[in-house]
């Protein structure tokens, strides 16, 4: 009894008509062919599972089969069973992330000048080039730009910018792009009718989705659920089950708790989740993916293709489309995103999932514009239900409490120094930089620009604020330094701290933006 082989090797495509999402791509290598125009190095760069490898492996065999034809190597003559089964000597495949010295690469160089023994070109594919060492870059250089005209070089990686532009330079460059839901869920479903596995429809699509733009990982993860359900037809649920994921149902009653501000309910939900063995970090990603639906169907009503979700769910998602205004689904989103980069090293992952749904039902915890108006949104619905809020007239609203608390006074600095006052008044710009990594702008946005006792600029958080983990480490706190040095064209050198109490945060620390607002206000009287 022969050994089980995996679907994605399996299935790997032959030639360049088996190959899905990349027509950019394959169309433009085989017009190279079919002119004979074909260049000396070409990089592939892409997220996994995209093909890179499964594409340089066949241009690989069509450069060198004796009867190509339109979709590449033909699979019948000599050459092309001998690159197959791994007996030529004209195509080497080389894992730069075991082979990356410099020593490794001298290798080739020398084995470069030999021309090939069959077949008219030598084929090198480097793959996770990235990893190569400075020195072994260095080594390759000069072959890379003038290799002998039967060698052709092809860089396979996932990390380009970590590529030398010395590198880029000398290649031809494809893009490989993430493969959309449909083209993936089409390709499994051929594939599981020629394996005889009945797949419900659902099914594959929820595959598709939770694979993320890669076929490899699609065909891993319907390769784990047949498995765990062997002989039976593979159904939504029991694709659920396998995954560990969460049906939309659920995610439908936890958004309704959210934006009724039922605690309670959210955490049990929350609770019910995890006792029936749901992998938390999925739960998240799969209800980011919930309130971006949401988003989407809130902005237009054209958007349904997009959407992804059955007819019955679309429905509901409408309705709690109507539910929930906008800016508040935004507000969610941006939580969720980072509890996401959160979450992923944390030990208490429960934990920081019930903060977050607790921030989604109290925006009142929040201090920035959205959970601002997330409170305005609150008092509405008061006003709405009939609640009658103190007015400035009444005994509750103006008898004052028992033990009135003296907040310490604020001490304003004597000067604030040109390239820290400079910052301040350019907060909101330096904000506005980050619109493309919201973390840190969310971050930014719920600090206070102050003094330490050096008079250097200090981002003071709130007592219990995550975010400023964002900020305090890196790679955020070189983006942030970074973007402080444009702003002032100077070196600065800036701390994070967190205020111990609620009252040293908003009584104790100074906001210099105030200090700043008030120096302007005295200049223009």
């Amino acid at each position: 009894m022969g050994s089980y082989t995996a679907l994605y090797r399996k299935f790997r495509p032959d030639n360049f008509g088996d190959v899905k999402g990349q027509d950019h791509i394959v169309t433009t290598l085989k017009n190279q062919l079919a002119a004979d125009r074909i260049g000396h190095a070409y990089l592939f760069t892409g997220t996994r599972g995209t093909g890179k490898t499964t594409v340089a492996k066949i241009f690989a065999r069509a450069v060198n089969c004796e009867k190509p034809t339109e979709n590449g190597p033909c699979g019948e003559c000599p050459v092309c069973k001998a690159i197959t089964n791994g007996s030529s000597m004209n195509v080497i495949e080389i894992d730069a992330a075991s082979n990356n010295g410099v020593d490794n690469i001298r290798e080739i160089i020398d084995q470069v000048s030999y021309r090939p023994t069959e077949g008219k070109y030598k084929v090198y594919i480097i793959d996770e080039v990235h990893m190569l060492s400075t020195g072994a870059f260095n080594a390759m250089l000069k072959t890379l730009e003038e290799p002998p005209e039967y060698v052709i070089f092809i860089l396979a990686t996932t990390e380009v910018h970590k590529l030398p532009i010395t590198v880029l330079s000398r290649c031809q460059r494809y893009d490989f792009r993430r493969i959309s839901i449909d083209t993936i869920a089409s390709r499994l479903k051929d594939l599981m009718e020629q394996e005889g596995v009945k797949v419900e429809e659902k099914a594959i699509r929820y595959i598709a989705k939770t694979a993320d733009g890669s076929l490899r990982d699609a065909l891993s993860l319907l390769d784990q659920c047949i498995a765990f359900h062997l002989g039976e037809e593979l159904t939504y649920d029991m694709a659920l089950d396998v995954l560990g994921a969460v049906d939309t149902e659920v995610f439908s009653r936890l958004l309704r708790s959210c934006l009724e501000g039922d605690v309670h309910s959210a955490i049990e939900i929350l609770d019910e989740v995890i006792t029936q063995g749901r992998e938390l970090t999925q739960f998240i990603v799969d209800f980011t993916w919930y309130l971006r639906n949401l988003m989407l169907v809130q902005t237009s009503d054209g958007l349904e293709d997009v959407v992804d979700m059955s007819s019955d769910n679309l429905v509901r998602l409408k309705e709690e489309a109507q539910m929930a205004k906008r800016e508040q689904i935004i507000r969610f989103i941006h939580i969720f995103s980072d509890l996401s980069n959160q979450i992923r090293y944390a030990t208490q992952k429960r934990v920081l999932v019930e903060i977050a749904l607790i921030r989604l039902c109290k925006p009142a915890m929040d201090q920035d514009n959205a959970a601002i108006l997330g409170r305005i949104d609150a008092v509405e619905k008061q006003l709405e239900n009939g609640v009658v809020l103190a007015q400035p007239g009444d005994v509750a609203a103006t008898q004052a409490p028992k033990h009135p608390v003296q907040a310490p006074p604020k001490i304003l600095p004597k000067s604030v120094p040109e390239d820290v006052k400079k910052i301040v008044e350019n907060w909101r710009q330096i904000l506005g930089n980050f619109s493309n990594d919201l973390p840190i702008a969310n971050a930014l946005g719920r600090a206070k620009p102050s003094l330490d006792d050096a008079g250097n600029l200090m981002i003071k958080f709130e007592e219990g604020d995550l975010s400023s983990e964002r900020i305090a480490t890196e790679p955020g706190r070189s983006k942030v330094q970074q973007c402080l040095e444009d702003v002032t064209g100077k070196e600065i050198v800036f701390s994070v701290s967190v205020a111990q109490t609620e009252e040293e945060f908003h009584s104790g620390t100074i906001d210099l933006r105030d200090v700043i607002k008030m120096e302007i206000d005295e200049e223009d009287e």
